[in-house]
């Protein structure tokens, strides 16, 4: 993981960016794997853990309609936890993650699924992973690995 971290630190240095991340079910792993990087401060001032839905609420903005509507786990959540992250962190790039970990879940929403979404001057976009019943260690893991590598596309492709 230290070579995809270092690349995101690299790629998002030469283009003078801020990163930022909103996470839930991974809680901070995403902004620990970054801040693991000698020299992140350059990309990396703060992250955002919101577990709860009144953190989501306060930390990040995002509504209780969409909360109700859709749920922690979705990708409406998503977009509002990243977009708010980026404002308040007054970042260039903000990663988010919501999801059940497990063990548990339900039907419509089995263990194993996590949304992202990852905003930017560019938009919004989001989409959600069913990584499957792994095993909590297991699903928030492919969930960190899986949000680095979205940052790092986005800073191959914008930049």
């Amino acid at each position: 993981m230290s070579n995809l971290t270092e690349e995101i630190l690299r790629k998002a240095k030469e283009s003078g960016l801020k990163i930022t991340c909103a996470e839930s079910c991974t809680g901070g792993m995403i902004s620990a794997a970054i801040t693991d990087v000698a020299g992140s401060s350059a990309i990396f001032e703060h992250g955002f853990v919101t577990y709860s839905n009144g953190a989501k609420q306060s930390m990040l903005g995002v509504s209780q309609k969409t909360l109700a509507d859709h749920g922690a786990v979705s990708e409406p959540v998503a977009r509002q936890m990243a977009k708010g992250a980026m404002q308040q962190a007054q970042a260039d790039i903000a990663i988010s993650v919501s999801g059940i970990a497990g063990p548990g879940g339900s039907d419509f929403k089995p263990e194993g699924r996590v949304c992202f979404a990852l905003a930017s001057a560019q938009g919004t976009q989001s989409e959600t992973k069913d990584f499957g019943a792994l095993g909590r260690a297991a699903v928030r893991k492919a969930a960190l690995n899986h949000a680095l590598n979205l940052i790092l596309v986005h800073l191959n492709i914008a930049h």
